[in-house]
Protein backbone atom coordinates (compact mmCIF):
# COMPACT_ATOMS: atom_id res chain seq x y z
CA UNK A 1 0.00 0.00 0.00
CA UNK A 2 1.70 3.26 -0.82
CA UNK A 3 1.94 5.84 2.04
CA UNK A 4 1.25 9.41 0.64
CA UNK A 5 1.79 12.97 2.61
CA UNK A 6 -1.09 15.29 1.96
CA UNK A 7 -1.16 17.49 4.81
CA UNK A 8 1.43 19.69 3.92
CA UNK A 9 -0.66 22.82 4.94
CA UNK A 10 -0.32 21.52 8.60
CA UNK A 11 3.30 20.59 8.07
CA UNK A 12 6.02 20.19 6.14
CA UNK A 13 9.11 17.73 6.24
CA UNK A 14 12.30 19.20 6.15
CA UNK A 15 14.27 19.70 3.17
CA UNK A 16 17.53 17.36 3.38
CA UNK A 17 19.52 20.66 2.40
CA UNK A 18 18.48 22.40 5.64
CA UNK A 19 18.84 18.87 7.74
CA UNK A 20 22.66 19.60 6.57
CA UNK A 21 23.16 23.25 7.42
CA UNK A 22 21.67 22.57 10.34
CA UNK A 23 23.74 20.31 12.12
CA UNK A 24 26.52 22.07 12.67
CA UNK A 25 24.87 24.51 14.71
CA UNK A 26 24.02 21.35 16.99
CA UNK A 27 27.37 20.38 18.47
CA UNK A 28 30.26 21.99 16.53
CA UNK A 29 29.28 25.65 15.96
CA UNK A 30 27.49 26.16 19.11
CA UNK A 31 28.28 29.29 21.17
CA UNK A 32 26.04 31.73 22.61
CA UNK A 33 25.05 34.21 19.57
CA UNK A 34 25.14 36.80 22.07
CA UNK A 35 27.84 35.89 23.72
CA UNK A 36 31.35 38.28 22.12
CA UNK A 37 33.71 35.09 21.81
CA UNK A 38 34.60 33.37 18.85
CA UNK A 39 31.93 30.65 19.73
CA UNK A 40 29.52 33.17 20.57
CA UNK A 41 30.59 34.94 16.74
CA UNK A 42 30.05 32.32 14.73
CA UNK A 43 26.87 31.70 15.42
CA UNK A 44 25.48 35.34 15.61
CA UNK A 45 26.77 35.38 11.72
CA UNK A 46 24.72 32.74 10.81
CA UNK A 47 21.61 34.05 12.82
CA UNK A 48 22.34 37.39 10.43
CA UNK A 49 23.12 36.00 7.61
CA UNK A 50 19.72 33.65 7.83
CA UNK A 51 18.07 37.01 8.95
CA UNK A 52 19.30 38.26 5.50
CA UNK A 53 17.59 35.38 3.94
CA UNK A 54 13.96 35.95 5.53
CA UNK A 55 14.31 39.40 4.71
CA UNK A 56 15.15 38.76 0.97
CA UNK A 57 12.12 36.81 0.32
CA UNK A 58 9.66 39.54 1.71
CA UNK A 59 11.32 42.12 -0.51
CA UNK A 60 12.42 43.81 3.34
CA UNK A 61 15.31 44.49 4.91
CA UNK A 62 17.40 42.67 7.22
CA UNK A 63 16.90 44.87 10.04
CA UNK A 64 12.97 44.49 9.91
CA UNK A 65 13.55 41.25 10.93
CA UNK A 66 12.94 39.46 14.69
CA UNK A 67 12.85 35.99 15.00
CA UNK A 68 10.26 33.99 17.28
CA UNK A 69 9.16 30.11 17.65
CA UNK A 70 6.67 30.28 15.22
CA UNK A 71 3.61 31.69 13.32
CA UNK A 72 1.13 32.05 17.00
CA UNK A 73 4.05 34.08 18.55
CA UNK A 74 4.57 36.22 15.90
CA UNK A 75 1.12 37.21 15.31
CA UNK A 76 0.67 37.38 18.96
CA UNK A 77 3.57 39.83 19.05
CA UNK A 78 2.31 41.65 16.18
CA UNK A 79 -0.93 42.28 17.23
CA UNK A 80 -0.94 42.38 21.17
CA UNK A 81 3.12 44.78 20.64
CA UNK A 82 0.98 46.98 18.74
CA UNK A 83 -2.29 47.12 20.62
CA UNK A 84 -0.64 47.67 23.83
CA UNK A 85 1.90 50.39 22.54
CA UNK A 86 -1.92 52.33 21.16
CA UNK A 87 -3.64 51.82 24.08
CA UNK A 88 -3.68 55.03 25.61
CA UNK A 89 -3.45 57.04 22.44
CA UNK A 90 -6.81 56.35 21.07
CA UNK A 91 -9.92 57.00 23.39
CA UNK A 92 -13.32 58.23 22.37
CA UNK A 93 -15.22 54.59 21.63
CA UNK A 94 -11.71 52.86 22.68
CA UNK A 95 -8.65 51.69 20.50
CA UNK A 96 -10.54 49.85 17.33
CA UNK A 97 -8.86 46.59 15.74
CA UNK A 98 -9.99 45.60 12.45
CA UNK A 99 -9.78 41.50 11.55
CA UNK A 100 -12.04 39.45 9.57
CA UNK A 101 -13.88 36.86 10.67
CA UNK A 102 -11.80 33.21 8.99
CA UNK A 103 -8.53 34.55 10.53
CA UNK A 104 -6.45 31.07 12.39
CA UNK A 105 -7.19 30.69 15.65
CA UNK A 106 -3.49 32.33 16.25
CA UNK A 107 -5.27 35.98 15.54
CA UNK A 108 -9.13 35.25 16.57
CA UNK A 109 -8.37 34.36 20.23
CA UNK A 110 -5.64 37.39 20.23
CA UNK A 111 -8.19 39.46 19.44
CA UNK A 112 -10.90 37.75 21.69
CA UNK A 113 -7.88 38.10 24.51
CA UNK A 114 -7.80 42.08 24.40
CA UNK A 115 -11.54 42.23 23.94
CA UNK A 116 -11.23 41.65 27.42
CA UNK A 117 -8.69 44.18 27.70
CA UNK A 118 -11.10 46.70 26.43
CA UNK A 119 -10.44 47.39 23.08
CA UNK A 120 -12.95 47.17 20.20
CA UNK A 121 -12.83 44.23 17.54
CA UNK A 122 -14.60 44.21 14.09
CA UNK A 123 -14.80 40.69 12.41
CA UNK A 124 -15.76 41.60 8.62
CA UNK A 125 -17.66 39.02 7.11
CA UNK A 126 -16.53 37.34 3.70
CA UNK A 127 -18.33 36.00 0.59
CA UNK A 128 -18.61 32.64 -0.43
CA UNK A 129 -15.17 32.24 -1.13
CA UNK A 130 -14.10 33.68 1.74
CA UNK A 131 -12.52 36.86 0.25
CA UNK A 132 -13.07 40.37 3.00
CA UNK A 133 -15.70 43.23 1.27
CA UNK A 134 -12.89 46.08 0.78
CA UNK A 135 -15.63 48.49 0.71
CA UNK A 136 -16.95 47.22 3.97
CA UNK A 137 -13.53 47.17 5.41
CA UNK A 138 -12.80 51.14 4.58
CA UNK A 139 -15.99 51.50 5.79
CA UNK A 140 -15.57 50.13 9.28
CA UNK A 141 -12.42 52.47 10.03
CA UNK A 142 -12.83 55.25 12.35
CA UNK A 143 -10.55 57.71 13.81
CA UNK A 144 -9.98 55.22 16.56
CA UNK A 145 -8.56 52.37 14.39
CA UNK A 146 -5.17 51.31 14.50
CA UNK A 147 -4.80 48.47 13.20
CA UNK A 148 -6.20 45.80 10.35
CA UNK A 149 -4.97 42.13 10.58
CA UNK A 150 -6.32 40.15 7.18
CA UNK A 151 -4.92 36.94 6.33
CA UNK A 152 -3.08 36.45 3.08
CA UNK A 153 -3.98 33.49 2.20
CA UNK A 154 -6.27 31.04 4.50
CA UNK A 155 -5.30 27.83 5.69
CA UNK A 156 -7.92 25.79 5.91
CA UNK A 157 -9.71 27.05 1.96
CA UNK A 158 -6.29 28.50 0.60
CA UNK A 159 -8.43 31.69 -0.56
CA UNK A 160 -5.38 34.76 -1.36
CA UNK A 161 -7.05 38.51 0.14
CA UNK A 162 -6.39 41.27 -2.21
CA UNK A 163 -3.31 42.41 -0.20
CA UNK A 164 -2.54 45.59 -2.36
CA UNK A 165 -6.03 46.79 -2.08
CA UNK A 166 -6.04 46.20 1.53
CA UNK A 167 -2.73 47.92 2.25
CA UNK A 168 -3.87 50.53 0.36
CA UNK A 169 -6.45 51.27 1.96
CA UNK A 170 -4.70 51.05 5.60
CA UNK A 171 -1.40 53.84 3.95
CA UNK A 172 -4.71 56.00 3.31
CA UNK A 173 -6.12 55.75 6.34
CA UNK A 174 -2.68 55.88 8.54
CA UNK A 175 -3.68 52.21 10.02
CA UNK A 176 -1.02 49.72 10.56
CA UNK A 177 -1.18 46.78 8.59
CA UNK A 178 -0.58 43.18 9.68
CA UNK A 179 -1.03 40.21 7.89
CA UNK A 180 -0.53 36.23 8.74
CA UNK A 181 1.29 35.13 5.72
CA UNK A 182 2.18 31.42 7.36
CA UNK A 183 0.20 29.70 4.69
CA UNK A 184 1.98 31.97 1.85
CA UNK A 185 5.39 32.14 2.02
CA UNK A 186 7.18 30.51 -0.85
CA UNK A 187 3.62 29.95 -2.50
CA UNK A 188 2.82 33.36 -3.32
CA UNK A 189 5.36 35.99 -4.58
CA UNK A 190 5.70 38.52 -1.26
CA UNK A 191 6.15 42.34 -1.59
CA UNK A 192 5.93 44.32 1.66
CA UNK A 193 6.67 47.28 0.52
CA UNK A 194 4.92 47.32 -2.98
CA UNK A 195 1.91 45.35 -0.99
CA UNK A 196 2.22 48.20 2.06
CA UNK A 197 2.35 45.47 5.06
CA UNK A 198 3.77 46.87 8.22
CA UNK A 199 3.97 43.51 10.17
CA UNK A 200 4.13 39.85 8.68
CA UNK A 201 4.01 36.71 10.72
CA UNK A 202 5.69 33.60 8.83
CA UNK A 203 6.34 30.25 9.75
CA UNK A 204 9.72 27.98 9.16
CA UNK A 205 7.97 24.61 9.46
CA UNK A 206 5.20 25.46 6.55
CA UNK A 207 8.18 25.72 4.41
CA UNK A 208 10.37 22.28 4.84
CA UNK A 209 12.20 24.30 7.86
CA UNK A 210 12.36 22.93 11.07
CA UNK A 211 9.78 23.15 14.30
CA UNK A 212 9.62 26.07 16.78
CA UNK A 213 11.01 28.77 14.90
CA UNK A 214 9.62 31.37 13.01
CA UNK A 215 9.78 35.44 11.98
CA UNK A 216 7.94 38.65 12.53
CA UNK A 217 8.58 41.15 9.71
CA UNK A 218 8.55 44.96 11.68
CA UNK A 219 8.67 47.70 9.11
CA UNK A 220 10.57 50.43 9.46
CA UNK A 221 8.24 53.34 11.78
CA UNK A 222 6.32 50.52 13.64
CA UNK A 223 6.39 50.43 17.51
CA UNK A 224 5.94 47.48 19.37
CA UNK A 225 5.38 46.44 22.74
CA UNK A 226 7.40 43.30 23.80
CA UNK A 227 5.71 40.58 25.23
CA UNK A 228 8.69 38.54 26.74
CA UNK A 229 11.06 40.17 28.66
CA UNK A 230 14.97 39.34 29.41
CA UNK A 231 18.21 40.20 28.17
CA UNK A 232 16.92 42.28 25.16
CA UNK A 233 17.40 40.27 22.29
CA UNK A 234 16.08 40.98 19.30
CA UNK A 235 15.80 44.89 19.61
CA UNK A 236 14.33 44.17 23.05
CA UNK A 237 11.31 43.01 21.33
CA UNK A 238 12.14 39.28 22.25
CA UNK A 239 14.19 38.17 24.68
CA UNK A 240 15.70 34.76 24.94
CA UNK A 241 18.35 32.50 23.88
CA UNK A 242 19.05 32.55 20.11
CA UNK A 243 17.90 28.88 18.35
CA UNK A 244 20.41 29.23 16.21
CA UNK A 245 19.69 25.37 14.37
CA UNK A 246 16.29 26.93 14.23
CA UNK A 247 17.36 29.78 12.90
CA UNK A 248 20.00 28.77 10.70
CA UNK A 249 17.00 26.30 9.39
CA UNK A 250 15.09 28.77 8.57
CA UNK A 251 16.96 30.88 6.36
CA UNK A 252 18.33 28.05 4.14
CA UNK A 253 14.22 26.54 3.87
CA UNK A 254 13.63 30.58 2.93
CA UNK A 255 16.37 30.79 0.57
CA UNK A 256 15.22 26.95 -1.29
CA UNK A 257 11.96 28.35 -1.44
CA UNK A 258 12.59 31.39 -3.56
CA UNK A 259 14.81 29.90 -5.51
CA UNK A 260 12.30 27.04 -6.34
CA UNK A 261 9.52 29.08 -6.40
CA UNK A 262 8.23 29.23 -9.64
CA UNK A 263 9.07 26.14 -10.50
CA UNK A 264 7.29 24.46 -7.41
CA UNK A 265 4.50 26.65 -8.10
CA UNK A 266 3.62 25.29 -11.30
CA UNK A 267 4.15 21.68 -10.57
CA UNK A 268 1.95 22.05 -7.45
CA UNK A 269 -0.93 24.16 -9.36
CA UNK A 270 -0.76 21.60 -12.24
CA UNK A 271 -1.41 18.38 -9.52
CA UNK A 272 -4.35 20.93 -7.49
CA UNK A 273 -6.08 21.54 -10.73
CA UNK A 274 -6.16 18.18 -12.01
CA UNK A 275 -6.86 16.83 -8.45
CA UNK A 276 -9.67 19.74 -8.42
CA UNK A 277 -10.85 18.98 -12.16
CA UNK A 278 -11.29 14.79 -11.73
CA UNK A 279 -12.52 15.07 -8.07
CA UNK A 280 -15.27 17.56 -9.34
CA UNK A 281 -17.30 14.36 -11.45
CA UNK A 282 -17.80 12.94 -8.28
CA UNK A 283 -21.40 13.18 -7.39
CA UNK A 284 -22.75 15.94 -4.99
CA UNK A 285 -18.78 16.75 -4.75
CA UNK A 286 -18.20 21.10 -4.37
CA UNK A 287 -14.99 23.06 -4.08
CA UNK A 288 -14.49 25.06 -1.50
CA UNK A 289 -12.53 29.00 -1.25
CA UNK A 290 -11.91 30.99 -4.59
CA UNK A 291 -11.55 28.67 -7.77
CA UNK A 292 -8.67 31.15 -9.24
CA UNK A 293 -7.42 33.16 -6.02
CA UNK A 294 -6.45 30.69 -4.14
CA UNK A 295 -2.53 28.85 -3.16
CA UNK A 296 -1.21 26.46 -5.75
CA UNK A 297 -1.36 23.44 -3.13
CA UNK A 298 -4.46 23.70 -1.50
CA UNK A 299 -7.89 21.92 -2.91
CA UNK A 300 -10.64 21.59 -0.27
CA UNK A 301 -13.10 19.28 -0.75
CA UNK A 302 -17.25 18.85 0.65
CA UNK A 303 -19.02 16.14 -0.14
CA UNK A 304 -22.72 15.65 0.43
CA UNK A 305 -24.15 12.84 2.66
CA UNK A 306 -20.76 12.03 4.68
CA UNK A 307 -18.92 13.40 7.15
CA UNK A 308 -15.51 14.61 7.09
CA UNK A 309 -13.38 12.63 9.73
CA UNK A 310 -14.99 9.38 8.42
CA UNK A 311 -13.31 10.10 5.29
CA UNK A 312 -9.98 11.35 6.45
CA UNK A 313 -10.19 7.92 8.09
CA UNK A 314 -10.87 5.79 5.53
CA UNK A 315 -8.02 7.57 3.36
CA UNK A 316 -5.63 7.23 6.05
CA UNK A 317 -6.13 3.35 6.16
CA UNK A 318 -5.11 3.68 2.15
CA UNK A 319 -2.45 5.37 3.10
CA UNK A 320 -3.18 9.04 1.91
CA UNK A 321 -2.82 11.74 4.55
CA UNK A 322 -5.47 14.77 4.38
CA UNK A 323 -7.45 16.56 7.09
CA UNK A 324 -10.35 18.10 7.63
CA UNK A 325 -11.02 21.40 9.74
CA UNK A 326 -8.27 23.65 10.49
CA UNK A 327 -4.86 21.96 10.51
CA UNK A 328 -4.20 22.92 13.74
CA UNK A 329 -6.99 21.94 15.45
CA UNK A 330 -8.53 19.17 12.79
CA UNK A 331 -9.26 16.84 16.18
CA UNK A 332 -11.95 19.63 17.45
CA UNK A 333 -15.20 17.96 16.50
CA UNK A 334 -16.92 21.49 16.07
CA UNK A 335 -17.67 22.81 12.27
CA UNK A 336 -14.82 24.72 10.52
CA UNK A 337 -15.49 28.61 11.47
CA UNK A 338 -13.88 29.23 8.35
CA UNK A 339 -16.52 27.22 6.57
CA UNK A 340 -19.51 28.27 8.51
CA UNK A 341 -18.66 32.07 7.82
CA UNK A 342 -18.02 31.68 3.87
CA UNK A 343 -22.55 30.16 3.79
CA UNK A 344 -22.15 26.45 4.90
CA UNK A 345 -24.45 24.68 6.84
CA UNK A 346 -23.10 22.24 10.02
CA UNK A 347 -23.45 19.64 7.74
CA UNK A 348 -21.99 20.61 4.85
CA UNK A 349 -18.61 21.79 7.13
CA UNK A 350 -18.38 18.66 8.24
CA UNK A 351 -18.67 17.03 5.27
CA UNK A 352 -15.21 18.78 3.84
CA UNK A 353 -11.64 17.94 3.42
CA UNK A 354 -8.26 19.47 2.19
CA UNK A 355 -5.58 18.54 0.50
CA UNK A 356 -2.34 20.93 0.84
CA UNK A 357 0.19 19.13 -1.74
CA UNK A 358 4.14 20.24 -1.79
CA UNK A 359 6.74 19.88 -4.01
CA UNK A 360 7.58 16.89 -2.59
CA UNK A 361 4.26 15.32 -4.12
CA UNK A 362 4.13 13.61 -7.41
CA UNK A 363 1.24 13.40 -10.36
CA UNK A 364 1.37 9.68 -9.78
CA UNK A 365 0.35 10.71 -6.02
CA UNK A 366 -2.74 12.58 -7.51
CA UNK A 367 -3.29 9.20 -9.69
CA UNK A 368 -3.84 7.06 -6.73
CA UNK A 369 -5.88 9.55 -4.94
CA UNK A 370 -8.36 9.69 -7.64
CA UNK A 371 -8.55 5.92 -7.46
CA UNK A 372 -9.23 5.66 -4.08
CA UNK A 373 -11.45 8.72 -3.16
CA UNK A 374 -14.22 8.01 -5.22
CA UNK A 375 -14.71 4.36 -3.98
CA UNK A 376 -14.33 5.75 -0.17
CA UNK A 377 -17.11 8.30 -0.85
CA UNK A 378 -19.26 5.69 -2.50
CA UNK A 379 -18.87 3.17 0.27
CA UNK A 380 -19.48 6.06 2.98
CA UNK A 381 -22.32 7.36 1.67
CA UNK A 382 -24.13 3.45 1.38
CA UNK A 383 -23.85 3.73 4.99
CA UNK A 384 -24.93 7.35 5.67
CA UNK A 385 -28.60 8.30 6.74
CA UNK A 386 -27.75 11.75 5.02
CA UNK A 387 -27.39 9.92 1.33
CA UNK A 388 -30.62 8.87 0.12
CA UNK A 389 -29.44 8.54 -3.82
Amino acid sequence: MKKLYMDHGSTTPVDKEVMDVMLPYFNKIYGNASSIHEFGRDSYDAVEESRAKVAEILGASADEIIFTAGGTESDNLAIKGVAYRNKNKRDSKGPHIITCAIEHPAVLETCKHLEKQGFKVKYLPVDKYGIVDLIELEKSISKDTFLITIMYANNEIGTIEPMDEIGKIAKDHNVIFHTDAVQAVIKVPINVNKSNIDLLSLSSHKIHGPKGVGALYIGKGVKLQPLVHGGGHEKGLRSSTYNTPGIVGLGKACEIGKRRMKKDVEHMKAMRDTLIKETLKIEESYLNGHPKKRLANNAHFRFTGIEGESLNLMLDEQGIAAATGSACSSKKLQASHVLLAIGLDPAEAHGSLRFSLSRENKMDDIKYVLEVLPKVVKNLRKMSPLWNR
